[in-house]
């Protein structure tokens, strides 16, 4: 029997694929959750093409995440988050990152 938790990983990689493709777009999730399948690195989940511009996904969920990582979308548009000595990363909404790659 499948472990809960890879249950649910599968389950939010294919959301992750209807979403990419209710937005008009190529998305194709790896088999296993293992991007070797689609040729690419082990640790990819999900291919999109957006606009001929190939986009390597790993999906990540869990039961909660810190309330000061998610963004107010109701006043800024994406949350900029970094640990110590790390690389800045962007945190926005699936659905508005989307958007901003169909204009």
């Amino acid at each position: 029997m499948t472990h809960p938790s890879k249950v649910k990983g599968n389950k939010f990689e294919r959301e992750i694929v209807r979403t990419i493709k209710d937005a008009g777009f190529d998305g194709e999730r790896a088999y296993a959750s293992d991007g070797r399948s689609l040729g690419e690195n082990e640790k990819v989940d999900v291919r999109a093409t957006i606009k001929g511009k190939k986009y390597l996904i790993q999906a990540k969920i869990r039961k909660q995440i810190a309330k000061w990582i998610i963004p107010d979308t109701d006043s800024v548009d994406i949350q900029i988050i970094r640990q110590d000595r790390g690389e800045p990363l962007v945190v926005q909404p699936l659905s508005a990152w989307l958007e901003d790659k169909c204009s």
